[in-house]
Order: C-alpha cells, then structure tokens, then sequence
C-alpha cells in the first residue's frame, strides 16, 4: 500500500509540472510574465487564496482517482476517475502558474479558506478543508476492491467536489481577475454534472449518496 501511494504522488505530480514549466501558456492574453507581476493580485486577495486551496483540493481528487483506477475494472468508475485525473490536474498546474507569473507564493502561513471569510482550522484527520477526505477514508479506499472501492470513491468523490463548488462560486463572486472567475465558472459547471453522473452510478450499484 505504501508503494502504490507513492506511485500515486508521482505520477499527480508529473502531471502537475507539465503544465507548470510554462506559466505564461495559461494567459488568456499572451502577456508577458512581467506585466502579469505587475497587475497581479495581492497575496491575501481572494484569486491567490482560490488559487493556493484549490490546488491542494485538487490534489487529493486526483490521488483518490489514480487509487481507485488499481481497485476496480469498472469501464465506466475508470473513465470517470480518467477525466478528474486529466482535468484537475491540468486545472491545479494552470493555478500554481499563476501563483508564479504573479510573483506569489504557493503555499500560505494563513488558515484555510480565509480568502472566503470562514477560515478553517484542519482537524488533524488529513482532511484540510471541507469536502477532503480523511487519512482513514483514503487507507480504507486503497484496502477496497470492486464495488466497494468503487461505491467509496463516488460517495467520498461526490461530497469532495460538493465542497469543491462552494469554493468555485465564492471565487466567481469575488475573484477580480478573469483568469481566475473563467476557471471557476467552469469549476462549478464541471463538477455539478460530475456530481450527477455519481449520483447515476451510485443508484446503479444500489448505494446512495
């Protein structure tokens, strides 16, 4: 189990770096990184704050994907885990880009979620915002097999993306650049049909939500 964590940080790793090598490609204008330093936003601002816990948020969505892809041959749980993987990850390494064309850093001393007016205070758990699972909840998903590692990662799957809209809506109300208002609104878009899709093949396997 240890290995096959490890192999899982890697690979959501490497992912991440490839579209962080060139921060200047997730500029909708093709501006320089200078002038993106320029008129970046400030480092308490609600777009680095998004910016910095969605990457993380985003991170375990793409660990638990790469676990549950081992855990079952389902096509249709392995395609779904596919798109997350491919899709949250280009999303954080667009994120953690425009944390470093702005001249920001990529992590914060602060507390979670205080860009949306409600800090959070980690519980200890592993699970560092709302909508994030556990450190039990994520061993319990690598020890699963077949459905019921399948049924686990659309339940725990589901509630992280719920949490994951909230904090896409806060940005698209408040967010003053576009890069970050456009990824949001299609944040929110994203994960609610993903949400649906969950919901199907939950029923579909006789477990709810």
């Amino acid at each position: 189990m240890v290995f096959a964590g490890a192999a899982v940080l890697v690979l959501a790793l490497g992912l991440v770096v490839l579209m962080v090598v060139r921060p200047s490609a997730a500029s909708p204008s093709g501006s320089s990184a200078g002038g993106a330093a320029r008129s970046a936003p400030a480092d308490d601002s609600t777009d680095a704050g998004f910016a910095r816990d969605m990457a993380i948020h985003h991170q375990q969505a793409v660990e638990m994907s790469f676990i549950v892809r081992e855990r079952t041959d389902d096509e249709d749980v392995r395609r779904l885990a596919y798109d997350i993987i491919n899709t949250q990850a280009n999303q954080r390494g667009m994120m953690l880009g425009w944390l470093e064309m702005w001249g920001l850093p990529k992590s914060s001393a602060g507390a979670p979620m205080e860009w949306m007016g409600h800090a959070v205070t980690p519980s200890g758990d592993g699970s560092l915002m709302p909508g994030m699972a556990s450190d039990a909840e994520l061993a319990e998903l690598e020890a699963a097999e077949g459905r019921e590692a399948e049924v686990l990662f659309l339940r725990l799957m589901t509630v992280h993306h719920r949490a994951g809209v909230d904090m896409a809506r806060a940005a698209v109300d408040s967010a003053r650049t576009d890069v970050i208002r456009n990824l949001a609104t299609g944040m929110v878009r994203g994960q609610q049909s993903e949400i649906g899709l969950m919901a199907d093949l939950l029923k579909a396997r006789g477990a709810k939500p």
